[in-house]
């Protein structure tokens, strides 16, 4: 696929839905310290940004970080973080004033490495990409590898055991509440008719099992872990409980309203349908607690928003 035909980050977490002033170096330094030397990274990737940010190692520069807010949500993006433009495209005079260290990427992204490394060395960690694998375990291996990338195993080692033990407590919290071994259909709503479903490869589909619960959507996904299908597909988990993310469409809450083949899918019928805000479907371990945590917080609350 030549750049130009690849669809940005946006489009693949749309699904079919300027250059920025350099600063001074912002007061949070968004360096990484790896003994004297500072290393100044740029992260191509939301899901690596995250890993950086909640291994006290913030990015310099990213592309988009204005959307940060509208898929990722936490960690908070630090101020100061400079914009490269699109991920498939980034602005390479900004790049340049930028003298980055080390430039962190994902295959999604092969197609523009070696301009990527005119500027930096560039390290590529991949857990959305062929063969078909289980997100969380390949976010656990990338993770470790951009912590020794970094010379900071300690910070990589701390973030896994969060997450584990984020993961433990919210199993606890569901179990409490009687939801255990309830199956459950995490989607994103494309319009009023279609909606991304994640299967059992997606980071979604791997933080569901982990905290005790079970995925209702059991056919095949692809390697970024989920399905386009149309929302009567859902039926074929009719003890599931559906939880959709934001962003939605403004519409398409209303649309759903007054759809009968909505009203007549059995999640609807039996008020088992639940809002959650936005986490990043395709990130790594800090999107894998943010998940654990809201879900625990929506389901054991059943707040019903169908």
């Amino acid at each position: 696929m030549s750049v130009l035909s690849m669809p940005s980050r946006r489009a693949v977490m749309l699904g079919g839905l300027s250059s920025a002033a350099l600063p001074f170096p912002n007061a949070w330094g968004a360096t990484a310290r790896q003994g004297a030397v500072e290393l100044r990274i740029v992260s191509m990737d939301f899901g690596l940004a995250e890993t950086l940010i909640e291994m006290g190692l913030p990015p310099v520069a990213l592309p988009d970080p204005a959307s940060w807010t509208q898929w990722v949500v936490e960690p908070a993006l630090p101020p100061g973080i400079v914009n490269l433009g699109t991920d498939r495209e980034p602005n390479l005079e900004i790049l340049a004033a930028l003298k980055p260290d080390l430039i962190v990427t994902t295959p999604y992204l092969d197609a523009i490495a070696p301009l990527l490394a005119r500027f930096a060395p560039t390290k590529t960690f991949s857990v959305y990409a062929p063969p078909v694998g289980h997100a969380f375990d390949r976010s656990v291996v990338a993770t470790n590898q951009l912590a020794a990338a970094l010379g900071r195993e300690d910070a990589g080692e701390a973030l896994i055991a969060r997450t584990q033990a984020c993961m433990d407590e919210a199993r606890r919290h569901l179990a409490a509440a009687g939801l255990a071994g309830r199956p459950v259909l995490a989607v994103n709503f494309l319009d009023a008719r279609h909606v991304r479903v994640y299967g059992a490869w997606s980071l979604f589909g791997d933080v569901l099992e982990r905290v005790g619960l079970v995925n209702g959507w059991t056919q095949p996904s692809n390697y970024w872990g989920f399905s386009t299908v149309g929302i009567e597909a859902l039926a074929a988990s009719p003890a599931s409980r559906l939880v959709y993310l934001e962003p939605i469409a403004a519409d398409t809450l209303g649309r759903l309203a007054a759809s009968p083949l909505w009203r007549s899918l059995p999640f609807v019928k039996a008020g088992r349908v639940i809002r959650l805000p936005a986490v990043l479907m395709f990130g790594m371990l800090p999107s894998a607690m943010r998940f654990a945590r809201q879900l625990t917080l929506h389901l054991a609350g059943e707040r019903n928003d169908g």
